[in-house]
């Protein structure tokens, strides 16, 4: 996440623009980075719902309109609450059952934390190939 936001600063300061879509996650810089920080506040609250855990009180990614300016400390806040959430959380706990995803893909808790591992880092490579093409 610390990477990604970093790449999304400099994408940023480079003015890098997106390509179109229809996709609303990237009408613009600011909206990719609220997308990114809010799949990540998504992906541990539905974890904590599957495992009938406390709900992990991160508040909702800052909007699109003030992403920007507090992009760093949200950040903070949602590692912080991410780390506290899971921590009493066992292996036998993560391998099985499934549970059916927001978006109705079948996740084993491991599985769900490898795709919100790999998450910000696609849009990551996908912001770094941007700033590389002329």
């Amino acid at each position: 996440m610390r990477r990604f936001l970093q790449t999304w600063k400099n994408a940023k300061a480079a003015r890098v623009a997106l390509p179109a879509t229809a996709d609303p996650s990237y009408a613009s810089l600011d909206a990719l980075g609220h997308h990114v920080l809010a799949a990540s506040r998504g992906y541990v609250v539905w974890i904590c719902e599957m495992l009938k855990l406390p709900d992990p009180g991160i508040r909702p990614a800052p909007d699109m309109t003030v992403v920007a300016e507090e992009a760093e400390s949200y950040l903070e806040h949602l590692l912080e609450r991410w780390r506290e959430a899971l921590r009493d959380v066992g292996d036998e706990q993560l391998e099985t059952p499934e549970y059916r995803s927001r978006w109705q893909t079948m996740y084993s808790i491991d599985a769900m934390l490898e795709h919100a591992v790999m998450h910000p880092i696609r849009h990551t490579f996908q912001l770094e190939e941007l700033m590389t093409k002329p």
